[in-house]
Order: structure tokens, then C-alpha cells, then sequence
């Protein structure tokens, strides 16, 4: 092979790899493209890294564990004649519904870490508190 044809082979790379990055860096098409290899590449990491999955079940047993705790005072100093222990079930009720909605958006953000093998001992969603 000649000079002249490696080198004609090396400007059409390296114009095909310039055309890509622009097309990639300014069109919405392009842009669009590489943000979804991108997310699938982090879902396949995040998914079979142990780390992620341990982080995401501890946040759901935290999470489970803070709502239990206020739906129990809820349902002790709720009803209650002193207007003080009634507050604190009110306010009880609000920590306890402001955990379930963060929990429930939390665990389906996070879904596809169990991808349908969720521990037994992690809830689908927490229910609110009437």
C-alpha cells in the first residue's frame, strides 16, 4: 500500500470520529443516543454491583424502620385528651406519611437493582397512615 492511500485512510478515520463527536456533542438525536448506552450501561453496573444492591436495601430498612417507629407513636398518642400528646401523634403521622411517599418513589426508582428478587424482609411500598 502507497503513502498516499494510508494516508488518505487515516483523514477519513479521523474525520469519521470528528463527524461523531459533533454529532454526538450537538444534536439532540446524538445526545439522546449516548445517554441511553449510557443509562443501560450503568443500570448492567449498578445492578450486579454489590455494593449498589446492599446500599439501596439498607436505605429500605432504614427507611422501613424510621416509618414504623412514628406510626407506633401515631397509634399511641393518637386520641388522646392532652393536647400535647396529640401533637405528637399529628406529628407522628406526617413523619410517617413523608417516609412512606419518599420510601415508595424510592423503592421504584431502585427496582431494577432486585430486578423482581426483592428480600423478604424489604416492603413493596408502605402504606399510608389515615
Amino acid at each position: 500500500m502507497s503513502e498516499g492511500k494510508v494516508f488518505a485512510i487515516i483523514v477519513v478515520i479521523a474525520l469519521v470520529i470528528v463527524a461523531l463527536t459533533l454529532f454526538v456533542a450537538t444534536t439532540p438525536v446524538g445526545r439522546a443516543a449516548w445517554n441511553s448506552l449510557m443509562y443501560d450501561v450503568k443500570k448492567a453496573d449498578d445492578a450486579t454491583k454489590y455494593e449498589t444492591r446492599k446500599q439501596v436495601e439498607d436505605t429500605c430498612r432504614s427507611m422501613m424502620a424510621s416509618y414504623t417507629s412514628d406510626k407506633l407513636t401515631y397509634e399511641q398518642y393518637n386520641g388522646n385528651d392532652s393536647k400535647e400528646k396529640q401533637s405528637w401523634a399529628d406529628q407522628a403521622k406526617m413523619r410517617a406519611n413523608k417516609t412512606a411517599a419518599s420510601y415508595n418513589e424510592y423503592v421504584l426508582k431502585n427496582s431494577f437493582v432486585w430486578d423482581g428478587n426483592v428480600p423478604e424482609d424489604i416492603k413493596k411500598s408502605l402504606e399510608y397512615v389515615q
